[in-house]
């Protein structure tokens, strides 16, 4: 039999934000800083079945993920924070003994609860495996400024559970605006450190040496930008008071911290061996053999929609944005899809529309989550009314969104 694997003092932190908020972007910005001798891993939580963010994030790479000695793992099918402390504590141990990385990254879906998941990572059993360190959370300006949002219990959590918040699509954002904002975050939580995220500076290409303004422009930029990096990367190492705080209840209190976790002896190494449930998420996601493949269920006070499809079929790209922007109440759409302008990655949320070109991928990917109208507040509900939307639970029918998405091949 072979001995335990122990796993001590993993430098681990949690990077968090409501959905949409521009988590991936956050953590791209961290991945390109490692060093290149250091081994990283990054569990990603999400809250479909169909893992889009790993690809995401292996796009927006400029070199392989093992080059660059860093493994993803994907939780699909939920919020790790709701569903199953075991799916937790299997994808952890998993990226540990399978990768032995010198520092960790969990980014969870954008619709978790913060909180659930501090607990369960506050627990005994976790203390002398991980070091964790500093919650950052990212937060939309452009979200914050609609009401829906801001008066939002789930919106509010990740603010309250917060060491570090980097507050990033403020540019439309005015003086009394942004003190509005800072005010609003601080009632939350008066103890988190703000950072101004700087990714919105874009840097003019210098054609002409002689344009002195073009290059006073270039360098300023690119020190705002340098200096937010460095900023952001010293949040890895620091220290995390909402999590020590609740490691202190934790151990004045072990009998309800563990509640619903395995007993110190069938910690780690006995999870290692143990059949994994998450694999049956990913089983379902990655048949290859029964492509094309589509699932639609309701989570929450949302609905969810996927489709795998087979890396040969082309979409007609305007044609599927056009589809896309026209689905009642979509609240994000994720997607690596091969299209007539090639490879794309889609990100769309209500604030931001992104598409990107991408490497050529193993297969077409596309998620969509929808908000249901009994969670829209009065004026937007009546608004939607007005423009003849109706409630999503009502309007989708998912087999004929099958046939208008095939139809749009080319």
């Amino acid at each position: 039999m072979k001995n335990p694997i122990i796993f001590q003092n993993i430098p681990c932190t949690l990077v968090t934000g409501f959905l949409g908020a521009g988590k991936t972007t956050v953590i791209n910005q961290l991945l390109a800083s490692k060093p290149d001798d250091e081994r990283w891993a990054l569990l990603i939580n999400e809250f479909g079945r169909i893992g889009i963010d790993g690809a995401l994030l292996a796009s927006s790479q400029d070199n392989t993920l093992e080059q660059k000695n860093i493994a993803i793992r994907e939780v699909s099918g939920g919020c790790i924070c709701c569903t199953s402390q075991l799916s937790l504590q299997i994808a952890i141990s998993r990226l540990l003994s399978e990768h032995h990385p010198q520092r960790l990254l969990i980014e969870p879906t954008g619709l978790a609860h913060p909180r659930e998941l501090i607990l369960q990572l506050s627990a005994p059993h976790w203390q002398t495996a991980l070091k964790m360190n500093a919650v950052i959370t990212v937060l939309s300006g452009e979200q914050w400024q609609q009401i829906k949002y801001r008066d939002h219990d789930g919106f509010q959590a990740h603010v309250r559970d917060a060491d570090v918040l980097i507050i990033n699509r403020y540019t439309q954002l005015d003086t009394s605006e942004k003190q509005a904002l800072v005010e609003w975050i601080t009632k939350l939580n008066s103890q988190v450190k703000i950072i101004w995220a700087a990714s919105g500076l874009t840097a003019p290409e210098i054609t002409d040496s002689s344009d002195v303004h073009s290059s006073d422009k270039f360098v300023a930029n690119k020190l705002v930008a340098d200096a937010y990096s460095s900023t952001l990367n010293d949040q890895l190492n620091r220290h995390s008071s909402i999590i020590s705080n609740q490691r202190k209840i934790s151990i004045s209190n072990p009998k309800k911290s563990m509640i619903g976790l395995q007993s110190p002896a069938s910690s780690l190494t006995t999870v290692l061996s143990s059949s994994s449930s998450t694999d049956e998420t990913e089983a379902q996601a990655n048949t290859d053999s029964d492509l094309p493949y589509r699932y639609h269920e309701e989570q929450q006070d949302f609905q969810l929609a996927g489709w795998r499809l087979p890396a040969h079929y082309i979409l007609n790209a305007d044609d599927l944005q056009n589809w896309l922007l026209a689905l009642p109440n979509w609240q994000r759409i994720k997607g690596v899809v091969h299209t007539s302008d090639g490879w794309m990655q889609i990100n769309f949320n209500p604030g931001s529309l992104t598409t990107r070109t991408i490497d050529p991928q193993t297969d077409s990917r596309l998620e969509i989550i929808l908000q249901l109208d009994n969670t829209v507040d009065t004026a937007t509900e009546k608004s939607e009314t007005e423009n003849g939307a109706k409630a999503s639970s009502v309007l989708i029918d998912w087999e004929e969104c099958d046939r208008e998405l095939m139809a749009l091949v080319i």
